[in-house]
């Protein structure tokens, strides 16, 4: 009942399009006389917004494909298509896909530039495509009875590889009785698991099967399967110069169920089938591109020491595995989506620094330079640092970028210069102001480790002026947020609040020791420095001291419900999608294998003292902070019996506390329908709203 209460007040207040960003504001109401355009973001906008994604630029850096992420109001989903833009021109025309039934996504060009493979739903399931640029004809490659991914072309554009969930029998266990009458409906069979990680969030119980490679051929085909056996081979995929022989990263260990951090380099030869493993060490090796010569082959990969973080490493390396090199051992960064130079002499690389994401060129001699700034766009809802690119064989570079206010937009930098190619958004920035976004930096009051942070600003905020503040931490807890968009923190903006999204130890981007300060000691410091930099927004006279608010969500639930276990200083909280004790979380989890081993360095069984020192329930007792909990109904990576705990601690201290639900929402798809994106941000709202009294009333939009 208390959920369905929440939603419902959460939903009227969506339909009453931002009457609690009015009600928060204090604006008198227009006559409909006055009436004119909604300045603030509101609700409803979330079905207007679209982002560019994962660019992909033509061989010759004539032309670039793009997905564009578009909010289907009447889906109430996002929907993927395909763009080609003219890189000289900007004109844009539709490829595949739309804002109908059918996504279209993952475009990926064949090495002359002539045609583009793509998945596309629109003949139901998720199939490979395959279109031809000029004359405008696609063709359907396959039909899968699930999707394809890993994408890549042969050199010679003859053969397209990919890999797909191949479904298996899984253990059987006795039988039903046999004699079932005509007509008779009885219950559906027994559901039986066997596998250490057996369910998966955003995909719910897991099907037996394993992940294998297949080929096929670019003008259509029998696909064929190349890899077997109860081991998952997936990832990213790499041809030979020669076509002959795939390079790709797997565990194919006996223990591999125990062991979820391990992988390896492996060759497979296409004609025989045969699969050696180049690798050998300890820790994943992933993600392999051949270069263009086909003399080395680059990767990622760390050595595996037991911590829950580490940065990955470029190396280089013969395609028979000898003379491995790493690029990057004084490198503090972590290179990602690695591309080579069409000269063979670097590779291209996204990383992230100080909340940004940056791409750079890392040459075989060690020399770094960055070549892109302003990589954005991984999500829509929080200032998460993300981003793609691709790179032709000019060096003309194709990514997604822009500024914090709004959603991503496909860039391009070539010849020296940055362009912006679209302007998806153009029809909301003409009528809506949003809240500045500025950095604000701090010394933590534990050990003085330096900080920072990015606030989000009241539209119309005067400066000098003190607001509300609500302070919402980011997940991970190895991850960052920065200058980057997030519907979020708009709408709490909106509704005349000063938004803080700030970056404490453990977060990635400020170098491996970093984030490795709360290796085995998470939730600690970390407190102090959210505190420390809320303290700053108060001392440059930005945040009111009696009206302070707390969220975050997965690793920032963690931490919310740490900190009302530690303080009292904050009006009220809501803390989403958290894990509250660990012991729970470890043992009911989708990577068992992962969190017990790497986040804490035991088993509950073997530290039971060092689980519930560590869990937030352990703090309950302190808490009298008004507290929301909120969790997706589907979550299998903190899953709800977590949220259920402490919502039933709460309630049975006497906290003022209520659970929120999402429906059909998993962890990471916890915003992923626009109205359930919104009407969550208006349940935090109203719950904020409830516990406000005596806060000065915020600035006029």
């Amino acid at each position: 009942m208390i959920t369905r209460t929440c939603l419902a007040a959460a939903l009227m207040l969506l339909a009453t399009d931002g009457a609690l960003a009015q009600a928060a504001t204090d604006a008198p109401a227009a006559s409909p006389v006055e009436a004119g355009p909604e300045r603030r973001f509101t609700a409803q906008d979330l079905f207007d917004l679209s982002m560019a994604s994962d660019p992909q630029i033509s061989p010759d850096g004539t032309r670039i494909a793009y997905v564009r992420v578009s909010n289907d109001i009447m889906t109430d989903r996002a929907r993927r298509s395909i763009w080609l833009v003219d890189a000289r021109t900007g004109e844009q025309v539709p490829l595949a896909g739309g804002m109908g039934e059918a996504d279209a996504f993952a475009p990926r060009w064949s090495p002359d530039g002539t045609r583009l493979a793509y998945v596309s739903t629109a003949s139901g399931g998720a199939q490979l495509w395959v279109r031809w640029v000029k004359g405008g004809e696609a063709v359907r490659l396959t039909g899968l009875p699930s999707s394809p991914s890993g994408i890549t072309w042969s050199p010679d554009g003859a053969t397209i590889a990919y890999t797909m969930l191949v479904e298996g029998e899984g253990l059987k266990l006795g039988e039903a009785p046999s004699r079932k009458p005509e007509g008779a409906k009885w219950a559906e069979p027994l559901q039986i698991y066997d596998l250490l990680a057996y369910r998966a969030d955003g995909a719910g119980y897991l099907k037996p099967g394993f992940e294998k490679i297949f080929i096929i051929p670019a003008i259509g085909g029998a696909p064929r399967q190349l890899t077997f056996g109860d081991y998952h081979d997936g990832g990213t995929l790499a041809f030979s110069r020669d076509a002959r022989t795939l390079y790709f990263s797997a565990n194919r260990k006996p223990d591999w169920q125990n062991d979820p951090v391990e992988a390896e380099i492996h060759a497979l030869d296409i004609a025989s089938g045969a699969i050696t493993a180049l690798t050998s060490r300890d820790g994943p090796d992933h993600s392999p591109k051949v270069s263009p010569d086909g003399k080395l082959i680059a990767f990622l990969g760390f050595d595996d020491a037991g911590r829950a973080h580490e940065d990955d490493d470029l190396y280089i390396m013969a395609p028979d595995g000898t003379g491995r090199r790493n690029l990057t051992a004084g490198w503090d960064f972590s290179p990602a989506g690695i591309v080579w130079d069409a000269d063979g002499t670097g590779i291209y690389a996204q990383y992230d620094i100080s909340g940004e994401t940056r791409v750079a060129r890392i040459g075989l001699d060690g020399a770094i330079r960055d070549v892109v700034q302003g990589v954005t766009g991984s999500s829509f809802d929080r200032p998460y640092t993300g981003g793609s690119f691709s790179v032709a064989a000019n060096d003309a570079l194709a990514f997604t970028g822009g500024a914090p206010t709004f959603p991503a937009e496909l860039q391009l930098a070539a010849a020296g210069k940055t362009r912006t190619l679209t302007d998806l958004n153009a029809s909301l920035k003409a009528v809506k102001t949003m809240g500045e976004v500025r950095k604000i930096t701090t010394k933590s009051s534990f050990d003085g480790l330096p900080i920072e942070g990015w606030l989000t600003l009241p539209p119309g905020y005067v400066a000098g002026t003190r607001v509300l503040l609500i302070l919402e931490i980011h997940g991970g807890p190895f991850a960052a947020y920065g200058p980057h968009f997030a519907t979020d923190n708009q709408l709490y903006a909106a509704a005349g609040y000063a938004v803080l999204s700030a970056n404490p130890r453990g977060s990635t981007s400020y170098g491996e020791d970093f984030a490795n300060r709360i290796d085995k000691a998470y939730p600690g410091n970390d407190y102090d420095d959210l505190i420390s930099i809320v303290d700053e927004a108060i001392a440059q006279g930005v945040a009111d001291p009696e009206a302070l608010f707390v969220t975050g969500g997965s690793g920032g639930g963690v931490l919310t419900s740490w900190i009302v276990g530690k303080t009292n200083r904050f009006k009220a909280a809501a803390t989403q999608k958290p894990v509250i004790n660990w012991t729970t979380q470890v043992l009911t989890a989708d990577n068992p294998a992962f969190f017990g081993r790497y986040w804490l360095g035991a088993q509950p069984w073997e530290q039971p003292e060092l689980y519930w020192k560590q869990s937030p329930l352990s703090l309950v007792g302190n808490v009298t902070t008004p507290t929301l909990v909120v969790v997706g109904a589907e979550d299998f990576r903190t899953p709800v019996s977590e949220s259920e705990q402490y919502y039933t601690a709460l309630r049975l201290r006497g906290v003022p506390t209520a659970l929120v639900k999402i429906p059909g929402a998993s962890h990471g798809g916890i915003a992923a329908r626009p109205s359930q994106s919104a009407a969550k941000a208006s349940a935090i709202l109203a719950w904020f709203e409830k516990y406000k009294t005596g806060a000065p009333t915020s600035v006029q939009p």
